[in-house]
């Protein structure tokens, strides 16, 4: 095991050991839900930093590969290499790909959660929603919609999104995810998209789901200067059970 393979795979395990295992601790902690979730959060960004430097490592072995399938390809149509090389060079791309692809999915994930626990603490302070209701608080914005809306549903949303915009809903989390059962999220019944509600695509949105009855809560800004935490939870909101 070369060098960068062997300090990619020690960093994969510390991601493991280190996150999950002081996230598990947090959650079951009998600690007041102030101090708890201000412990997840930490966890949290600690995840994401750490995750962001795995990123970059797999970013550099993603580009290797695609320098060798380059070169093997040359090799191959010169008659230099066997087929059987050129494949295994594109097998080996391939599956650098997926890794970076699955990084860079779990940044997204995590990000998100950092929205939603951050703002948790705001999420207590507002007094429940009566049907029908709209509200918006820095960098929350809630609405209790009458419909009895389930994931069954979702179709129409996505049919919406797609004759409007040309593309698919960009969903970054369906029903109860692994992710969000560590996390204690009740997730089942909802779906989140990658979009900042106050982006022309979200304020679109927004505006589908309240024409609709839909319920949602959507995030600004998790993350304190930069907006990538933002996202459209739609459905009930889903925040851990130490509310």
């Amino acid at each position: 095991m070369g060098p960068a393979r062997f300090l990619i795979s020690a960093l994969v395990s510390l991601l493991f050991l280190f996150s999950w295992g002081a996230l598990r601790q947090s959650l079951s902690s009998d600690t007041d839900p102030a101090k708890l979730n201000a412990d997840v959060v930490r966890t949290m960004k600690a995840y994401k930093a750490s995750l962001e430097k795995l990123l970059k490592i797999y970013e550099q072995d993603f580009k290797k590969k695609v320098g060798e399938v380059q070169e093997h390809r040359r090799l191959y149509e010169k008659g230099y290499v066997s087929r059987s090389e050129l494949d295994e060079s594109q097998q080996e791309l391939a599956s650098a790909e997926a890794k970076l692809k699955e990084t860079e999915e779990k940044i997204v994930e995590t990000k998100i959660a950092i929205a939603e626990a951050s703002a948790l603490e705001e999420f207590l302070r507002i007094p429940p929603l009566a049907a029908g209701q709209y509200m918006e608080r820095g960098a929350l914005i809630r609405y209790n919609g009458k419909a009895n809306w389930s994931l069954a549903d979702a179709g129409e949303i996505r049919r919406f999104f797609a004759e409007k915009f040309g593309r698919m809903l960009p969903v970054s989390a369906w029903g109860q995810t692994p992710f969000h059962q560590r996390m204690k999220f009740d997730h089942r019944d909802a779906m989140d998209v990658a979009l900042h509600p106050d982006s022309s695509e979200g304020r679109a949105l927004l505006a589908y789901l309240r024409q609709t009855g839909i319920p949602f809560t959507a995030f600004r800004d998790g993350v304190p200067g930069s907006a990538t935490g933002a996202h459209i939870h739609i459905g009930r909101p889903s925040l851990r059970a130490a509310r």
